[in-house]
């Protein structure tokens, strides 16, 4: 499998539950979201303009990615919404390695920027930074419709995050 294989097997709806660990130890948190993930055209007028904003040709992209999610974090009844976007630039004859770019749905919101890598294995790892933190992120299939996931966030005041994530596709977006 290879990157762009991998992102269209992402693409659709997806049922996802989440447990989360804070550390220094707090409570364990759980939270259960419908996740939607598109795979954008190359030529997308969104890709076209963030990739205008970071002096990369469109050309260059290797593919780019909108997902959003909505549902609930812990015991609130709040719900939680969100979106983002990433573009995916090979590093050059690496198809399975290179860079990204993660946009939020914040107005003017700097990109996070990583690095990213298919390993033999078929899992999937992003690797970003931004200011005051920094993530691993691996993603791999069970089966074709059940994807699972992991992350690490370390902030910079010492405090991480770890989640595992199991990702049920309910359809197509």
């Amino acid at each position: 499998m290879d990157v762009l294989e991998f992102i269209d097997q992402c693409a659709g709806k997806w049922f996802s539950q989440r447990t989360s660990h804070a550390v220094p130890p707090r409570e364990l948190e759980a939270g259960k979201s419908d996740l939607w993930i598109d795979r954008l055209p190359t030529d997308d007028r969104a890709t076209i303009d963030r990739c205008q904003s970071l002096g990369i040709s469109p050309d260059e992209v290797l593919c780019a990615i909108r997902s959003r999610w909505e549902g609930t974090v812990g015991t609130s009844a709040s719900p939680h919404k969100g979106s983002t976007m990433l573009v995916f630039v090979a590093d050059g004859d690496r198809a399975n390695a290179g860079k990204f770019w993660q946009w939020s749905q914040q107005p003017n919101a700097k990109p996070v920027t990583g690095e990213f890598v298919l390993g033999a294995d078929e899992a999937l790892t992003l690797l970003a930074r931004a200011e005051g933190f920094e993530s691993e992120e691996r993603l791999w299939f069970v089966s074709p419709n059940l994807r699972e996931r992991t992350s690490v966030i370390k902030h910079a005041n010492g405090d991480s995050y770890a989640s595992f994530c199991s990702e049920i596709r309910m359809g197509l977006s």
